[in-house]
């Protein structure tokens, strides 16, 4: 699955970053991609939901092998 690491980006930044992932992604026909944000301050995490919501997109924490959320990786459905 493809991934985009949003580390150390400002909100500006990964808003661009997501907007031409996402592009190249669906151009890919790829069905999933994972959204790095991390999870300091949490505001590129929230930078980045709000863009999905935008769009209409689906996406979910990344599942961890103990079962439980990973807050710092979105899957986002395609």
């Amino acid at each position: 699955m493809k991934t985009l690491d949003l580390h150390g980006f400002t909100k500006d930044q990964a808003e661009d970053a997501i907007d031409r992932f996402l592009y190249k992604a669906m151009q890919a026909d790829e069905t999933k991609i994972r959204i790095m944000t991390g999870k300091g301050s949490g505001a590129i995490l929230k930078t980045a939901q709000a863009y999905l919501k935008k769009g209409n997109f689906h996406f979910q924490f990344e599942k961890m092998a103990n079962g439980k959320p990973n807050e710092g990786v979105l899957v986002v459905f395609l």
